[in-house]
């Protein structure tokens, strides 16, 4: 086996990576790291004018694609267009999400739809518009997006947290069913960081102080701790790391 120069290890220098949810959040963070750190990075949400932001204030090659990924329907079309900026996806980060947080008596069937279809369909069914040519390629990276809600049940959470759970054995089969053509597949589960669809978290100051308790590090997420983990998992560092849920949570669900 030839040996991996360490310097190399983490590199995405090259790389084609698609990520949806990069008009905010850490999906705009995730985009930015690849792209700074070589990758060719197009990045996908439903704001157009946030998106060509974010690719004006990015250093490196970016594009942008101002699309729904809401209508999982729409994700061999939309596999397509990512694949003409740079060629194929070597990468795929599905960063996008949803959290409508009804109580459980209060769900509503277009509430769990929205949520499942964004959260759970949507990257499935991209990933699978975009394996085949990862396949002919012999490498890939899936990097999902999974929550504290994969493990834990929080009140409000019932929908998101099913999808979430969902997200967790998602990744699991995935990575069984493309890893030996080398696809990894694998999970990001990130603890309370301070974005948009954790805002109204982050609104009440007590819960604030009681979340960043809980963990083992003894504070909550900054923006620039997603950074590393998301770059291992894209990178050949990961080579033997598959259908693995990382969790980023600074230790909470260590306690």
């Amino acid at each position: 086996m030839t040996a991996l120069v360490p310097s190399t290890l983490f590199s995405v220098a090259g790389r084609a990576a698609c990520v949806t949810g990069a008009s905010s959040g850490l999906g705009r963070v995730i985009a930015s790291a690849l792209a700074e750190a070589g990758a060719r990075v197009v990045g996908v949400a439903r704001r157009a004018e946030r998106l060509e932001a974010w690719s004006e204030e990015t250093a490196g090659e970016t594009a942008v694609i101002a699309a729904d990924v809401a209508d999982p329907s729409g994700m061999k079309g939309l596999a397509a267009r990512v694949s003409e900026p740079f060629g194929p996806p070597d990468i795929l980060v599905a960063a996008a999400g949803i959290n409508t947080r009804q109580a459980a008596d209060a769900v509503t069937l277009d509430g769990w739809r929205t949520t499942i279809d964004l959260n759970l369909a949507a990257p499935f069914f991209l990933a699978q518009a975009l394996v085949p040519e990862m396949r002919r390629a012999g490498w890939g990276r899936i990097v999902t997006f999974a929550s504290l809600q994969s493990a834990r049940a929080f009140p409000g959470g019932l929908a998101y947290g099913a999808s979430k759970g969902g997200i967790a054995q998602l990744t699991r089969a995935m990575a069984e069913a493309w890893s030996r053509d080398g696809i990894n597949v694998n999970a990001l589960a990130p603890g309370f960081f301070p974005t948009e669809l954790t805002g109204p978290v982050f609104e009440d100051t007590e819960m604030t102080a009681r979340n960043a308790a809980q963990t083992c590090i003894g504070r909550n997420g900054e923006m620039g701790d997603i950074v590393g983990p998301a770059l291992f998992l894209c990178s050949e560092a990961s080579r033997y790391v598959t259908g693995q849920i990382l969790h980023v949570d600074g230790g909470f669900t260590a306690k």
